[in-house]
């Protein structure tokens, strides 16, 4: 089967990307997802999108992480939102359908903000703090960022958790509104240079735990910047936007 793909990336987290609008691609073959998300004998990506037609939103998103699991992610949404641009699908704005439910977005001057689920629940522990932001996120404040490792770490606190595990966050905050993060992300079981759900879950941990009072937090990672906003009343966070850029690098076809 020869398959068209096109390669995105939102800050350097990257995805292969497949129109499957006539239901074509077998996405029940984990191990094709494992393949086209090889870096050394795939295409290489920490996940595989697909956009669907559904008959009550614009598309419907179907997300992979590299090793076949299914999950919502951020910058995976907003890469989707810049494909279903390019499919003609839709224009400025969008409401869609993916694994966390459903999703708004607008786009900018290609700056795409995606609105992302209300987050609830929010455990607080002397050392981190676990939400849920679309799947499953532990949040920890470090000292050295740069020195920090990551994988090691993050592969340990990951593995602390019960099935299906935690995307772990390791933060360094720069000011009162700007923190620094690098995310280990199940799934891909690797640091990426980007987590979309990740920096939303830390500047809602950040605000959870008062290291912050503003509703607009800015968020360095590995592949460039991402901005989350929210509204927070009574302890829940509703509006939550995770802003940023979104962008194609190429396109192709392969064999699978």
């Amino acid at each position: 089967m020869n398959i068209a793909f096109y390669k995105y990336q939102g800050t350097g987290n990257d995805f292969v990307m497949i129109d499957n609008r006539t239901n074509t691609f077998p996405k029940s073959n984990t191990n094709i997802i494992s393949n086209l998300c090889d870096r050394h004998f795939g295409i290489g990506a920490d996940g595989v999108i697909l956009i669907e037609n559904d008959t009550e939103f614009d598309f419907k998103m179907i997300y992979f992480n590299a090793d076949g699991s299914q999950t919502f992610c951020g910058n995976g949404g907003r890469c989707a939102v810049a494909f279903a641009k390019k499919l003609k699908i839709i224009d400025l704005k969008t409401n869609f359908i993916a694994f966390d439910g459903a999703h708004f977005a607008k786009i900018e001057n290609e700056i795409i903000s995606l609105k992302m689920i209300d987050v609830e629940e929010i455990k607080v522990h002397e050392n981190s703090v676990f939400t849920y932001t679309g799947t499953q996120h532990h949040v920890e404040l470090v000292d050295d960022l740069d020195l920090f490792p990551v994988y090691e770490e993050g592969k340990k606190i990951r593995d602390s958790y019960k099935d299906p595990g935690s995307n772990v966050n390791f933060v360094e905050q720069i000011n009162t509104t700007t923190f620094r993060v690098r995310t280990y992300e199940k799934g891909v079981e690797n640091e990426t240079l980007a987590c979309g759900t990740g920096v939303t879950a830390v500047a809602i941990a950040m605000h959870k735990i008062k290291k912050t009072t503003s509703t607009l937090i800015s968020l360095p990672v590995e592949g460039g910047n991402l901005e989350v906003s929210f509204t927070e009343e009574n302890g829940v966070y509703k509006n939550v936007f995770l802003k940023g850029p979104a962008k194609a690098v190429y396109n192709g076809n392969i064999t699978l």
